[in-house]
């Protein structure tokens, strides 16, 4: 039983030991959404304080996971007021839910660079279960500090009565479904 124990220890070791953690560079990426307003036309806006990482798995990003944490308060649209709105109990109540996180169960490789992830999205305090779609655009070694970078897009949509989020409003002002765009580099290491 002890070999066996050992055994299993040693290559639990090892798999976390050769498992490599992209951390997202916040400075070339960007973490969006799109809305639908009084059903015809589309309004965007983008959280500009989050932390990402992917951690792979034995494959590279095929059995990974994705991770995501986002400063609810942070929330910009570009006009103060409305940001001012949706930080409020109206919307995303950042006083009292300050973060949003996402957390993958593993990261599934469809094709040459496409995969996707099904993971825990919790906002306002409710989780739920998500799908994201991952877009694995290239990977090349930054010049300046010769780490390995990977070009990411990934996009979703999750309904926001879902989280509570403006559930007063009806959907002829502001569509249930939001959609996810996030772009940007990881970097390894």
């Amino acid at each position: 039983m002890k070999k066996f124990s050992f055994l299993a220890m040693m290559m639990l070791f090892s798999i976390v030991t050769f498992a490599q953690t992209w951390n997202v560079d916040g400075v070339h990426s960007r973490l969006g959404f799109k809305v639908t307003r009084m059903t015809i036309s589309e309004f965007q806006g983008n959280f500009k304080s989050y932390e990402a990482k992917i951690i792979e798995g034995k494959s590279g990003f095929d059995g990974g996971m994705i991770e995501v944490k986002i400063d609810t308060r942070s929330i910009n649209t570009d006009n103060e007021s409305r940001d001012n709105h949706l930080r409020s109990a109206d919307f995303f109540d950042a006083d009292k839910y300050p973060t949003i996180t996402f957390k993958s169960s593993s990261i599934k490789k469809l094709s040459d660079k496409m995969y996707s992830a099904e993971g825990d999205m919790t906002m306002k305090g409710i989780t739920k279960k998500i799908m994201l779609n991952i877009k694995v655009n290239g990977t090349t070694v930054n010049e300046r500090n010769k780490k390995e970078i990977a070009g990411v897009t990934i996009t979703g949509d999750f309904k926001r009565s879902d989280f509570g989020i403006a559930a007063e409003m009806p959907e002829a002002v502001l569509s249930d479904t939001i959609s996810l765009y996030a772009t940007g580099e990881f970097s390894k290491g």
